[in-house]
């Protein structure tokens, strides 16, 4: 039965730049199973309502539909045990806990950032709906949001302390071979690199060598993906 995966897209369909769906992906290809990948963008909620929500990742998997990219990868590991995204319940528990940590931690630096690209980068039917959504949730204007953008960077690249001392002893966050936490703080690089230029890491970073190591995962599926190169 074929998969499919609704997948955020920019002005262009093969922009895909939502930090969540690349998590999916890259569990998809860890598993070795091929989906149909669907652009989608923020104003075309109808097209996914019959997940009974409003955001992607959604994967169809033959008569199962699964949102949410934490959802995504357990059903994924639950249904097909080979290549395993977590190895055990004890990893699964901690991975958990890991993604709490990244969405605590990396959006906000990230968005200061890569707010002026980001919101270019949007197709044009999107961009009310998200200056609204956004202006909103941070509570000033986007400008106001990206203003700093070198300032954000420095306070990401603080932020990444803790990974970085791990990637210095180990290739991958999840030890000898890359898992689903890996792809938990992946999905915020390839964000910013979909839809921005800015350098975001130095080339003597553990952590620029373990992205080096992903974007090269699975034939190069991140690197050949449409967005700026990693500049060293």
């Amino acid at each position: 039965m074929a998969l499919k995966l609704w997948d955020l897209a920019g002005a262009e369909d093969d922009r895909r730049f939502s930090p969540y769906c690349w998590r999916a992906k890259l569990a998809l290809a860890h598993k070795g199973l091929a989906a149909e990948t669907i652009p989608w963008r923020f104003t075309e909620q109808d097209a996914i309502a019959f997940s009974g929500q409003d955001k992607v990742p959604v994967l169809i998997d033959g008569d199962k539909e699964i949102h949410d990219s934490w959802a995504i990868a357990c059903h994924l590991e639950d249904e097909y045990p080979v290549n395993p995204l977590f190895g055990s319940p004890q990893a699964r528990s901690l991975s958990f806990g890991f993604k709490i940590w990244v969405e605590a931690t990396l959006p906000g630096p990230i968005n200061r950032a890569i707010m002026p690209d980001l919101f270019a980068a949007l197709h044009d039917r999107d961009k009310a709906y998200f200056r609204a959504s956004r202006e909103k949730r941070f509570g000033r204007t986007l400008e106001e949001v990206g203003a700093e953008p070198e300032k954000a960077v420095q306070e990401l690249r603080g932020a990444l302390l803790p990974v970085r001392k791990q990637l210095v002893e180990e290739p991958f966050v999840c030890g000898a071979h890359p898992g689903f936490a890996d792809y938990i703080l992946f999905g915020a690089f390839q964000w910013a690199r979909a839809v921005s230029p800015r350098r975001l890491l130095e080339p003597d970073d553990p952590v620029f060598a373990w992205r080096e190591r992903l974007l090269d995962l699975y034939d190069g599926l991140a690197r050949k993906a449409r967005g700026y190169p990693v500049w060293a």
